[in-house]
């Protein structure tokens, strides 16, 4: 058995190796369309309940660089933490989001894991008209997530599906998002 003694401490490694303070300078350009959101959010969510009947809960958002400033992680958390519903499905979850530019491409790759419900989906998002198209056709349904009504301090999240190779599309649910407090490192 070996010892460094300049070995991160047991704890840290994880933290130090994955978050970053700011986005990596050679691509800070296109990351800048995700480093918008850098920080932490309220969520007022809306959708149907497993009868059909309107449902609403409040949850929170928290984004930040990761990988080197080469990536944005986001983690959604619906209801809030320490709220009546908290990590009982079907209705909340608890999941991240990893995306990150590809220039061969010229789009982002995003990958959405959710163990509640266990769902993992993968996206290719790119900027539409002063807003944010994610697209995920490799499964079925297809979703359809988009951003808009982007300020600095508010944006609107809206997730649809189609079960018809994308003919028509049907909203499932949307999150008005406003900013919790301003984040180093944040894009504004």
């Amino acid at each position: 058995m070996t010892t460094d003694t300049h070995a991160v401490p047991f704890g840290d490694g994880l933290c130090e190796a994955l978050h970053a303070t700011g986005a990596d300078a050679a691509l800070s350009d296109e990351l800048s369309l995700f480093g918008q959101f850098v920080g932490s959010w309220k969520l007022d969510w809306t959708g149907v309940n497993p009868n059909g009947d309107p449902a609403a809960m409040s949850g929170e958002l928290h984004v930040g660089w990761v990988l080197g400033g080469r990536a944005i992680q986001d983690v959604w958390i619906v209801p809030g933490r320490r709220q009546p519903g908290e990590g009982h499905p079907p209705l909340a979850f608890h999941g991240s989001t990893i995306r990150f530019y590809d220039p061969a491409i010229g789009a982002w790759r995003s990958t959405w894991i959710e163990p509640i419900n266990a769902r993992v989906r993968r996206f290719i998002g790119r900027p539409v008209d002063r807003g944010i198209l994610l697209l995920s056709d490799e499964d079925d349904p297809q979703l359809r997530w988009r951003f808009t009504d982007i300020t600095p301090d508010a944006f609107r999240w809206r997730s649809e599906s189609s079960s018809d190779h994308g003919a028509t599309w049907a909203l499932d649910e949307e999150m008005r998002a406003t900013r919790m407090q301003h984040a180093p490192g944040a894009a504004r």
